[in-house]
């Protein structure tokens, strides 16, 4: 074979080996990633704005596992809790846009951007949505005792006895509240909030007839509703959840109502528009794997994908439908979010 000319417009052996080694350099590898193909030539940080052991932890590390073995490279998952997941959602803010960080957030940064004066960042302009991966099955349940048995009944009970009733949820501002705020106000009823520091003490006091009705992650209530102590009148969800397809919806009775704990990964705001492509494909590639719906759904977690552009228009749209439901509490939900 004749050698590679020096000249007349072709490169020199020199100059591809230069051109070779620039791509394979990380600037290379990053200007690939750019034009679409994601190779990351270092470890990938994903902030956990909660802290370990929790369920929003197991679930970065079990998807944090199967990004590593598509991108070849590791994914560091980085617990960052505190103020309300302020703390870790502020650190990915702050963070270059080169995809080397993500976030794996959840329904509290809607709630947040609602409830919320004082956030340190804003939340569609500093952050970039990349998929969505799913949702916790919530559950509006009642003591078996309790007189309606569905939405339809629950309002018209409310609506004869406006302020007496009450519901349970896991503190004031979480997406439990949110979800008994959306209820009051697309179903124009008065049911009174009772925040609680966790599930066990407010299923404690439905058993005991101290109130009627809880807000609730389905697989923490599932051991009720199975022995036949509470029953449930409808999921959060637009839809029947998959997982539980006996449950009805609320949106069955009250049209457009949503009000999912979901998760799903974002990134600093300023991401280029291939890397969000690239990374947002990948991201839906592992989830779409056999071996991830079972992972989730193990977990009691409603796998519903959705690309970055969708994704931004739900919370979009999450953001416009809280803060018309949550707007009659005005600074009680403000201060709240700052304790």
């Amino acid at each position: 074979m004749g050698s590679i000319p020096e000249s007349g417009g072709h490169f020199s052996r020199r100059r591809m080996i230069q051109a070779a080694a620039a791509l394979l350099s990380p600037a290379g590898i990053r200007a690939l990633a750019q034009s679409g193909a994601y190779a990351p030539s270092r470890p990938v940080r994903l902030i956990v704005p909660q802290p370990p052991g929790g369920a929003a932890d197991r679930l970065a590390r079990t998807l944090a596992q199967q990004l590593e073995v598509r991108w070849k490279q590791s994914v560091i998952t980085e617990n960052k809790p505190g103020g309300g997941v302020v703390v870790g959602t502020l650190a990915t803010a702050h963070s270059a846009p080169d995809g080397y960080t993500l976030a794996l957030l959840g329904s509290s940064l809607s709630i947040n951007a609602v409830q919320r004066q004082d956030l340190p960042y804003d939340t569609l302009k500093d952050l970039t949505p990349l998929a969505r991966v799913g949702y916790y099955t919530v559950a509006l349940v009642a003591t078996t005792a309790f007189p309606a048995n569905d939405i339809k009944g629950l309002i018209a009970l409310a609506k004869a006895q406006p302020g007496t009733l009450s519901y349970g949820s896991n503190g004031i501002g979480t997406s439990a509240h949110l979800a008994g705020e959306m209820l009051n106000y697309m179903g124009g009823i008065q049911l009174q909030h009772v925040p609680y520091n966790g599930a066990a003490k407010m299923y404690t006091d439905m058993l005991g007839g101290r109130i009627p009705l809880g807000f609730s992650v389905a697989t923490s209530a599932e051991g009720f509703i199975q022995a036949g102590q509470l029953k449930v009148l409808g999921v959060t969800s637009l839809q029947r959840s998959t997982l539980y397809p006996s449950w009805p919806a609320i949106a069955e009775t009250l049209p457009g109502y949503d009000a999912v704990n979901w998760a799903g990964f974002l990134a600093p705001g300023g991401l280029s528009a291939d890397l969000v492509k690239s990374i947002s494909d990948d991201i839906l590639a592992v989830l779409h794997t056999p071996q991830m719906a079972k992972s989730i759904a193990d977990m009691g977690i409603e796998l519903a994908p959705l690309g970055a552009a969708d994704f931004e228009a739900f919370i979009r749209d999450e953001i416009s439908r809280f803060a018309k439901a949550t707007k009659p509490l005005g600074n009680r939900m403000h201060q709240a979010g700052r304790s």
